[in-house]
């Protein structure tokens, strides 16, 4: 961590919006039709997505949260499973859910975000081979195309696909890309509003900075997991190693903004199997009570990702911190909106930020992760904003950070409690 006792007061352009997210599966509860759910049943998993927050039933209290927070924007998912449970069957009450949320959403002056695959999508798609299948692309088109119009009046930005880029399918992973193309030309039938696909960026550095390989291993890492979709859209060619290149006219510029989810770097080590480096001891935190992937703070990744991305505007669509501490979110806060300043004043148009996430919810294997700026009782779906929620909203409030607003919720910087041997 750095001294954010030190930062200097800052702002954010004129027309910047702040928001929130949440995915339904990870929150909707019994989604029962979904191939993640019937991973988490096959594999015997210890904790279950189960009721999750409840937030199918419960959704009008988190739009009261959105908008007493001072949120003007919420990103969530349309889940694919609840819409089409069984191949070629539509469940009606389902669509007048998603209807409702978003349209009260929009009543309420809140921009709505809506993602039409966010990680689940319906058991039968997966058994037929999903994404890894380019002939399935026909069932996937014929999803937006009957979903889309009806919920197209109250969407102010699409999200086709939630991180395509990370799915460890090479063959999933390449597909993806032309759904989303297809995707995207589907919407622009019945939607003005902007349409990208939500990028996982993470910045990949070298284990040893100045060491050829692992150098290799971070360029190869980058080209795989991100560059092959940022060429895509700016050319229409699908490159990938150890592939026959792809040409396809959808895809090129494919996508209005780029949705950027941003969280923490990854190190390239070449002398590891998996290419994989360890973090390094001086920056690990583990703020909660699990090895995770988000344990320490790499504000830079920001500027070093953002900075690549001047062609288009940019919408942080995810971006957010897995504690305990709930002083280590306001921290968090601190350091990443400022360098997402730095990025601004470096020319990257940067429309808004979305902090992931609302609420406390499953993060796709465990509850123990707690991203949320509102906590929830997952026996009773009681939710209460923590500190951080208040904290965000005067920054939203004021368009900016200053230390007035730091030190009325932050007296000294947290630490983590030493438990002994």
């Amino acid at each position: 961590m750095f001294d954010i006792f030190s930062l200097k007061d800052f702002t954010f352009p004129k027309d910047f919006f702040w928001g929130s997210g949440y995915a339904g599966h990870q929150v909707e509860g019994n989604n029962i039709h979904s191939q993640r759910w019937q991973m988490e049943v096959d594999g015997n998993w210890n904790e279950k997505s189960g009721m999750a927050c409840n937030s199918y039933e419960l959704y009008k209290k988190d739009i009261e949260l959105v908008t007493s927070l001072g949120h003007q924007a919420f990103r969530t998912s349309v889940e694919w499973s609840r819409i089409e449970p069984h191949e070629g069957e539509f469940n009606q009450e389902a669509i007048e859910h998603y209807v409702n949320l978003f349209r009260e959403l929009k009543e309420k002056g809140v921009k709505v975000f809506a993602t039409l695959v966010h990680v689940s999508y319906p058991t039968w798609f997966h058994n037929m081979g999903g994404f890894s299948k380019m002939e399935n692309l026909a069932y996937f088109e014929r999803y937006v195309d009957y979903i889309v119009p009806k919920i197209a009046p109250y969407v102010d930005y699409w999200n086709v696909i939630n991180e395509h880029n990370l799915w460890g399918d090479i063959d999933g992973k390449l597909n993806s890309v032309r759904f989303h193309a297809r995707g995207y030309h589907v919407i622009k039938k019945y939607s003005k509003a902007p349409v990208s696909t939500a990028h996982a960026l993470v910045f990949c550095q070298p284990y040893r900075a100045h060491d050829k390989w692992d150098k290799f291993m971070a360029e190869n890492f980058d080209m795989c997991n991100n560059e092959f979709f940022f060429h895509a859209v700016r050319t229409g060619e699908l490159v990938f190693p150890f592939r026959d290149v792809i040409y396809d006219k959808e895809l090129k510029d494919c996508v209005d903004y780029w949705s950027i989810n941003t969280y923490v770097r990854r190190i390239a080590d070449c002398r590891n199997s998996r290419g994989i480096g360890k973090k390094y001891d001086t920056a690990v935190m583990n703020m909660i009570d699990i090895d995770f992937y988000l344990k320490e703070f790499n504000p830079e990744c920001i500027i070093h990702n953002l900075s690549r991305l001047t062609d288009k505007p940019v919408i942080i669509t995810e971006n957010g911190c897995s504690c305990n501490d709930d002083r280590f979110r306001i921290v968090w806060l601190c350091e990443y909106l400022k360098a997402l300043e730095e990025a601004i004043k470096m020319g990257v148009d940067v429309k808004g930020y979305l902090y992931w996430s609302l609420l406390d919810n499953y993060e796709w294997s465990s509850f123990l992760p707690r991203f949320g700026m509102v906590d929830c009782d997952f026996k009773t779906f009681e939710r209460t904003p923590k500190p951080s929620a208040y904290f965000y909203k005067e920054i939203i409030e004021n368009n900016g950070f200053s230390q007035k607003i730091l030190r009325k919720y932050l007296k000294e910087l947290p630490t983590l409690e030493y438990k002994g041997e």
